[in-house]
């Protein structure tokens, strides 16, 4: 386990040094004990003075443990908060920013959840809550094995003799419950994703009266938990039980047989009386590990949940890494899918440097997935993404980002001020261009309305903002960042009229000299572009102008004229309806 979290964290956790202490501490009072044997001798003899030196060793000894593991101690904290926990966390917030978007579909929140807060604590107490333990649980009775061997040989027999029992049913307790911790950690990641979707759906169960419904889901899932770790106790409760009986008779078969010896004369009463005095020491610490023996199984479990991620194949970066020659963009018979479904197959477009390409279409017919492509949040199955000439696989993830500016129809802001959210689009830009992207983005209207301006919290996830709000906040992002390719993906789609004419209009003033492509399904939004592509079933079927498709009558020209006629429509009160009194 040292050796692979050694290499989870890329240096050395601490733990190898750790363990020496720890082995050096059990070493030094098995040696303490085994000094009790002459002490005693020489006290029964009524020889003070010659036991004096004796006491003064194992005092010495005892000190000397004392004193090594209080530095252990010390430093096992600095192992545990440091180096393992800081570590591991920062080891899996690294992965994850590098790892393909598509790795966060199904619900990763719970999975992350529990990563960095149930696993990296199983974790951090190895060195500060059972190391010491069993370090000491295996170096002390193998110390006090090897004394006993100098005084009588078939004492130490004795006590050895019941270390294969001991440890066989130690590794039962172990296997007994490794499948159901397994099963009580999936679980445990699924009670924290219920937990997150019950605080972040609480408006939709409310608005629906179903707010005692999404509570017996979660509860529910409680009560799996509950039921997963009542089963791991189960199945480790006889072969601990065996164990601990095991432990407990190999003390009373030294003691009978040590008693025995003493009667027939081989054994004299001060051996007889350390020797016991050892054994019991023997099985002290050995009693401890059968106790700690979950907790270690639980720890293993936790590295290989964090290993599981650390080893996911991260997007590769290239071995040669190219440049863009310009902002032109080009998807060249693209074959893409999530999992087992395909989304788009053959896929062609090209758009030239500072032009807008707007992508109308059903849903699920790929536009989304076009733009996610272009940005490289995956990788595609065969064909190329090429930008300025070059497939985006050959440049490197942080040239392509710094080429490409994103605006999303779910805008995540963070619980910090609104000013603070707008710098995340650069955070070296001076206070200055941060001021001038906000205002660009109509986003002064909205700070003068806050109660402490652009200094004013705006929740988790930007929840005391409005969505229009919130999407103002992602266009001055864009224009902070000022990348020559700009993405723009369904943004005013869920916008109230005031909000959307301010993000129109600031679109249009980010899109100019830039290379766009922007979902959209209001068309009315797309008019003035450059080029129209309709996709459909994985591939581009129209392409032109506005005037063009129409003029060809094609499938825009019918989802144009089903368009407008839907803008018409209105909720109207039936002629023989009467208004309420």
């Amino acid at each position: 386990m040292i050796a692979r979290l050694d290499t989870m964290l890329g240096r050395r956790s601490g733990l190898r040094a750790l363990t020496a202490a720890y082995a050096a501490t059990g070493i030094l009072q098995g040696i303490a004990l085994a000094f009790l044997l002459p002490l005693l001798r020489h006290l029964l003899d009524g020889d003070v003075a010659a036991a004096l030196p004796w006491l003064a060793a194992a005092a010495g000894c005892a000190a000397l443990a004392a004193v090594i593991l209080w530095f252990a101690v010390n430093f096992c904290f600095r192992v545990a908060v440091e180096h393992l926990g800081d570590g591991l966390q920062r080891a899996v917030g690294d992965r994850i920013a590098n790892l393909p978007l598509g790795w966060f579909d199904g619900g990763r929140a719970g999975q992350v959840t529990g990563l960095l807060t149930g696993s990296v604590a199983r974790v951090t107490s190895i060195p500060n809550v059972f190391l010491q333990q069993m370090t000491i649980a295996i170096t002390t009775p193998a110390t006090v094995i090897v004394a006993t061997a100098f005084v009588d040989w078939r004492m130490a027999l004795a006590l050895a003799a019941s270390t294969p029992f001991a440890y066989g049913a130690y590794r039962l307790a172990q296997r007994a419950s490794a499948r159901e911790q397994v099963a009580e950690t999936r679980s445990y990641e699924e009670v924290s994703s219920r937990v997150i979707e019950f605080a972040q759906a609480q408006q939709v169960l409310r608005a629906s009266g179903q707010a005692r419904d999404g509570w017996r889901r979660l509860e529910s899932e409680l009560d799996r938990n509950r039921a997963d770790t009542v089963r791991v106790l189960n199945r480790q409760l006889g072969p601990i039980l065996g164990f601990m009986v095991t432990v407990q008779i190999g003390l009373a078969f030294s003691a009978i047989l040590g008693v025995g010896f003493a009667l027939s004369g081989t054994l004299d009463a001060a051996t007889l009386i350390a020797v016991l005095v050892m054994a019991v020491r023997f099985i002290e610490p050995l009693g401890a590990l059968g106790a700690y023996g979950s907790a270690i199984r639980q720890a293993e479990q936790a590295v290989d949940d964090i290993a599981s991620v650390l080893e996911t194949p991260a997007l590769p970066e290239p071995a040669k890494p190219r440049l863009p020659a310009d902002a032109s963009v080009e998807l060249r018979d693209v074959r893409f899918g999530y999992r087992d479904r395909p989304v788009l197959d053959g896929f062609d477009l090209t758009a030239a440097p500072g032009t807008l390409t707007a992508l109308v279409g059903p849903s699920g017919a790929g536009k989304s997935t076009v733009l996610r492509l272009v940005a490289r949040f995956w990788d595609v199955e065969t064909g190329s993404v090429r930008v300025g000439g070059v497939d985006v696989r050959e440049i490197p993830t942080a040239e392509l980002m710094a080429r490409v500016g994103m605006v999303f129809q779910h805008v995540y802001l963070f619980d910090a001020t609104l000013i603070d959210n707008v710098r995340v689009g650069r955070p070296d830009a001076t206070d200055a261009e941060v001021r001038a992207a906000a205002n660009l983005a109509r986003l002064d209207d909205v700070a003068a309305r806050l109660p402490d301006g652009w200094d004013t919290p705006v929740g988790e996830a930007g929840g005391l903002l409005s969505g229009g709000e919130r999407q103002r906040v992602s266009i001055a992002r864009a224009f902070l960042k000022d990348a020559p390719i700009l993405l723009v993906d369904e943004a005013t789609s869920a916008l109230d009229g005031e909000n959307e004419a301010a993000v129109t209009a600031a679109l249009s003033d980010l899109a100019r000299d830039r290379t766009v492509f922007v979902v959209a399904h209001r068309l009315s939004t797309v008019v003035n572009a450059d080029r129209i592509a309709l996709i459909d079933d994985g591939a581009v079927r129209e392409l032109g102008t506005h005037a063009q498709l129409l003029a060809e009558g094609g499938r825009y020209a019918a989802l144009w004229n089903d368009r407008r006629r839907a803008a018409g429509w209105r909720l109207a009160q039936p002629d023989h309806a009467q208004p309420r009194a």
